[in-house]
Order: structure tokens, then C-alpha cells, then sequence
């Protein structure tokens, strides 16, 4: 017997069949693009306010967590222990300054936001990842956790989800992630990221690859060239026969399965995902402004995955807790990690504002936590959740400031502090949504809001 749910009785039931293509490829494949999924209603209608300026979201994650006070809040007066070996440079706004390691953003501080006393609790890789994303406190703090269908969604789940209540239907994702999931280990991902109470059919679409790869495409986004669209239509047509004629079972699981069917059909009979994700349609001038490497072609996908339609792209600068800096913090940043990452992200907000995208688009930059004040014997830094700086700019966001600050040694919030959940809080707002009165279901049916921080007004245009 056929799992299928009651809806699908009298609709056209989607699939993809050749001779080289099997029913169990076809079932992978359409499980794959599980975040393709169409527009299903859940917990509560909201549509963003014409007051939202931003209209999708990058999120740039630094996964490990970069020291703060060695790149946007140095401390030029304080200790040796304390200050580090990078020096304080001016910037292209009066007044604020940010360490040497970032000579591109201090020519585009007009454009950026920073907030230096965003400040939680949790210490551990994961869990300070999914305060970070989540807006909210995991249950326990701890690395060794991974992802469950009872962990609360993210910024990523929550913003996709949004839009396909709003009616989403282009062939790409609503939300991505680029090169490689949030993680501590590939063996502990990071909860929050993925539906998580939403359901498997609001994860994202993950590459898992790398996008400088000199062979680097992402499989089964078009048709197979043997097939034809009119055969395609010919093959859809004989299984909706079929389907006629089989009995259905009401399921969940069977209803989610449709959607990725249908869901999969779509993606491949229009073949915008398959352009959209293909990076050699760009100049090689345009490749080598992002960086000829993981995070600068991440950058540049994210840039095509928006124009295309896709609403949230977490771009993470990994793999994996990378910026974990306990040693050789200095040479690290300085020879390995801060480069790449400057200049991909200076790239993509030229990008998107010489393409007119960047007034729409807000640009989120942020890691785990901070580091630790003190240098530690081995020259680096340790985890320090107290207080750290995460950036934003683009759409709806006010540039050219600092929000809050921290104290002489960049330990603790001084002025502002500022939550995870007002971050979040923020965000929503510049798109339009009143992040208190939306509300979406957890894993026990309990109506959750999608933040529950204040929206920093200062931010906001």
C-alpha cells in the first residue's frame, strides 16, 4: 500500500522518473530538498508591515567565537595582557576606531552598526551557538549536543517559515546554508539551525561542499538531459493515474512527503535553483573580489541565492569552530583567519550595494561569544560569553555607530547591554514583523513568540 496523505486525493502527485533515475533516487532526492517546501499554514498568519525595510537577511557566523577586543572594540589603553599585539586604526567615521585586522571595514564604518555589549551565559561551542541563533538559552550548556525535533528554531528556520506563510514560491530555498552547517565537530551540530519544532519540512538547504571546488556544482537541481519537459509532463501525468487508485493514509509523515514531491517537481521544472547556485555564470573578476576560497565563494553565493529570492543565507566562516583561538591567537587571526574573512565581507556589501541590493538586504555579522580579556599562557584567548560585538548593516539598519560598551578590559556590558534576543528582536522588526505578537508552536504545542528581546531603536531607520 501507498503512504499518501488526504490532500493529495485530488491533486496531481508529483515525481521525477527515467531509466536513469530510480524510485529510490527519486525519494532521496525529493528528501534532500526537504527545504524547498511549499507554503503551509501553521501557528500564525502574519505578513511583514510596509514599514520593514529589509526585505532578507545574510548572516555572516563566525563559528568559534572571534575575539572581539582584537577586532571591533580594542582596548588601546589598557595592559599588554589585555590589549594584544594589534593596533587601533581610525575609521571612515569620526570618533570610532577598530583594530589594524580590519583595514576594509574601517573605510565602510558608514555603513556598519556596532553593537559591543551583546552578552549571554553559555561557554560551550554549541550552546552558545544556539543562544546566538536561537535567541534563547539551550536547556543545558554543552558541546556534545546535536539537533532535535524539540529544539526551538533559529534565525534561519524562523525567517524561511515566515516567508512561506507570506506565500513563498520561488524554485530556490528560503533559507541556506553555505559551506558547511554551524557545528563543534561534524559530530555535534548545532541545534536551532535546522526545523527543529517547525518540522524537517522548514530545514535548510545545506551545500555541504565547497564552492571554490574547481568542479563544484549542486547536483539534481535540473532535468535529466535525456528527459524533455513534455516527457517529464508525460511521466507526472501516468503516476497521477496511478495515484487515483491508491488508497490513502492520513499522516504527517505521508503529508510532508508530498510536499517535498511537489516541492521537487518544481525545483525541477523550472531550473532557477540550478542557475542560481551555479557560480560560473560570474566574471572571474567578480570571483577574485570575494576571495578565491571557502568563505569568499560562500559570500558570492549568498549575493546570487538573494537575487534569486532566497530570504535568510548563513554564510559561516568555518569549518567548524575554527575561530577556537585558545592558542596562537595573534598569529592565527593574522595569517589564517581575519583575511579571508574581511575580505569576502567587504566584497559582499560593495556588491550588494552596487547592485541597489544592499538597502534591502541586512547584513548580519556575529559568532558564538567573545574571548576572554586576558591572554592566556599559550598566546591566546579563552571562551567569554560576558561580552563580545556582533555587526549589522544593510536593510533597515542605521550605519555609521557603536551601540553600547563594554568596560576598560572589554569584560562586561558598561553602557547598553545588550541580549542575543534583542539582536533577533531587531532583526525581525527591520523586516516588518512584530516579533512579540507572532508566535509559532513548540514541540509541545505551547505558543512561543519569535523573540522575546527589544528591538534596539537605534538600529532602526
Amino acid at each position: 500500500m501507498t503512504v499518501r496523505s488526504t490532500k493529495s486525493r485530488n491533486k496531481h502527485q508529483r515525481s521525477i522518473q527515467s531509466e536513469q533515475m530510480s524510485r529510490r533516487e527519486f525519494g532521496a532526492l525529493t528528501a534532500a530538498l526537504g527545504a524547498f517546501s511549499s507554503p503551509l499554514a501553521m501557528a500564525q498568519q502574519a505578513a511583514p508591515s510596509a514599514s520593514g525595510k529589509a526585505k532578507r537577511v545574510i548572516m555572516i557566523f563566525n563559528c568559534g567565537a572571534p575575539s572581539h577586543i582584537d577586532l571591533w572594540d580594542p582596548k588601546p589603553d589598557a595592559d599588554p595582557a589585555v590589549r594584544g599585539e594589534f593596533q587601533t586604526i581610525g575609521t571612515s567615521v569620526p570618533g570610532i576606531q577598530v583594530t589594524e585586522m580590519l583595514p576594509r571595514m574601517a573605510q565602510r564604518m558608514d555603513k556598519l552598526a556596532i553593537v559591543r555589549s551583546v552578552h549571554h551565559k553559555h561557554s560551550a561551542h554549541n550552546s552558545g551557538m544556539y543562544w546566538s541563533i536561537a535567541g534563547r538559552p539551550y536547556r543545558l550548556d554543552s558541546t556534545l549536543i546535536t539537533p532535535s525535533p524539540a529544539d526551538l528554531p533559529g534565525f534561519g528556520t524562523l525567517i524561511g517559515w515566515l516567508a512561506q506563510q507570506d506565500g513563498y514560491n520561488s524554485a530556490v530555498p528560503p533559507y541556506v546554508i553555505t559551506p558547511k552547517p554551524h557545528c563543534d565537530s561534524f559530530v555535534y551540530l548545532t541545534p536551532g539551525q535546522f526545523g527543529g519544532c517547525l518540522g524537517v519540512k522548514y530545514d535548510p538547504f545545506v551545500l555541504n561542499d565547497d564552492p571554490n571546488a574547481k568542479n563544484f556544482k549542486v547536483r539534481d537541481l535540473n532535468l535529466n538531459s535525456a528527459i524533455t519537459q513534455a516527457r517529464f509532463k508525460d511521466r507526472l501525468d501516468i503516476l497521477r493515474q496511478f495515484g487515483d487508485h491508491q488508497q490513502s493514509v492520513v499522516s504527517s509523515t505521508a503529508e510532508t512527503r508530498d510536499t517535498f514531491h511537489e516541492t521537487a517537481v518544481n525545483v525541477i521544472s523550472r531550473g532557477d535553483a540550478g542557475r542560481a547556485f551555479d557560480l560560473t555564470q560570474e566574471s572571474d573578476a567578480v570571483r577574485d573580489r570575494y576571495g578565491r576560497h571557502s568563505w569568499g565563494q560562500s559570500h558570492l553565493l549568498a549575493r546570487r541565492l538573494i537575487e534569486s529570492g532566497t530570504k535568510f543565507v548563513s554564510t559561516v566562516n568555518g569549518p567548524s569552530i575554527t575561530w577556537d583561538t585558545h592558542k596562537n591567537n595573534f598569529v592565527s587571526m593574522k595569517t589564517r583567519l581575519v583575511p579571508p574573512m574581511e575580505q569576502a565581507y567587504a566584497a559582499l556589501l560593495d556588491d550588494l550595494e552596487e547592485r541597489g541590493l544592499l538597502d534591502e538586504t541586512l547584513v548580519i555579522w556575529m559568532g558564538d561569544f567573545g574571548r576572554t580579556p586576558k591572554i592566556n599562557a599559550d598566546a591566546g584567548r579563552d571562551h567569554w560569553p560576558s561580552c563580545y560585538s556582533v555587526v549589522l548593516a544593510g536593510g533597515g539598519i542605521r550605519g555609521g555607530q557603536v551601540i553600547g560598551s563594554s568596560d576598560k578590559i572589554g569584560a562586561h556590558p558598561e553602557t547598553r547591554p545588550v541580549s542575543p534576543a534583542d539582536i533577533h528582536a531587531t532583526v525581525y522588526r527591520a523586516l516588518g514583523y512584530d516579533p512579540q505578537a507572532i508566535t509559532f508552536q513548540s514541540h509541545d504545542g505551547r505558543p512561543i513568540p519569535l523573540c522575546e528581546g527589544e528591538s534596539i531603536s537605534e538600529l532602526l531607520i
